[in-house]
């Protein structure tokens, strides 16, 4: 089980090597692109950063649900430090039963994916984020160079002979505004793809916890009888039965008296 761990990181780790290796090669262009609207890529290029980081933290987090299931699993008793994501299934099956319910079994699984899903939202916030600032730079982008054109064309003079030098010089502020517009969309889904990639491989090592957990439960899970899951479903009638006789048992007592 360690080992899936161990291969996920090692996996995560070449693919930001991989990176690191593109924009050290491609450096002159990268910082091209990058120089084009310093202000917002660098913005975006920080917050690739941070959200690469994070799904490493969240990697490194699963380690110790790895390592206690792992000694559960094997039967082992000395398991004093309970992990973060599982720690209500480990105070639960501290006892070790030598067999739990159907119903009991759904519940904890129930519990490990919205405790999963829960740690995977700063991911999935970041990897949104991205898209949302390449969508916002390409609109801001288009507005500059639609506000360079219009003040182009409003301050050309046709009758002059060097309007094509001045038109050739005033390019320059529609050509940066698309500038901006292309190299944001760039970054933001070039940063969206990276983040979500190993967002998924902290996806993988949840998923492979879970698996792992559900296939051990499950050997010690003891199916209900047909009598049983009549009783069970019996119950809420019996329930509701019983609230309405104390109801009226308060009634016939206040009327009691009441004479």
């Amino acid at each position: 089980m360690t080992r899936h761990f161990h291969r996920t990181l090692n996996f995560m780790a070449l693919f930001t090597a991989m990176l690191i290796a593109g924009v050290l090669l491609f450096y002159p262009q990268f910082m091209q692109i990058a120089s084009s609207n310093i202000w917002l890529n660098g913005i975006i290029i920080g917050t690739t950063l941070f959200g690469i980081g994070l799904c490493f933290v969240e990697m490194f987090k699963l380690l110790p649900e790895y390592k206690w299931l792992r000694g559960y699993v094997s039967g082992r008793r000395d398991l004093n430090l309970p992990p973060v994501l599982l720690r209500p299934v480990a105070q639960m099956l501290h006892a070790r039963p030598k067999q739990i319910s159907a119903t009991t079994l759904n519940g904890f699984m129930e519990m490990i994916l919205i405790r999963f899903d829960d740690a995977r939202e700063s991911v999935r916030y970041i990897t949104s984020t991205l898209i949302f600032l390449g969508l916002l730079g390409t609109f801001w982008g288009l507005i500059l160079t639609v506000g360079s054109f219009a003040e182009l064309i409003s301050g050309l003079n046709f009758a002059d002979e060097n309007v094509l030098n001045s038109m050739q010089a005033g390019l320059s502020g529609p050509l940066a505004g698309m500038a901006t517009a292309f190299t944001s969309s760039l970054l933001g889904l070039a940063g969206s793809l990276a983040v979500g990639f190993l967002g998924l491989q902290v996806q993988l090592a949840q998923n492979a916890i879970y698996h792992e957990l559900e296939d051990y439960l499950s050997a010690h899970t003891r199916v209900a009888t047909a009598r049983e899951e009549d009783l069970v479903a019996v119950l809420p009638q019996i329930n509701l039965a019983t609230k309405e006789l104390t109801r009226t048992v308060k009634k016939l007592g206040q009327a009691m008296v009441e004479l």
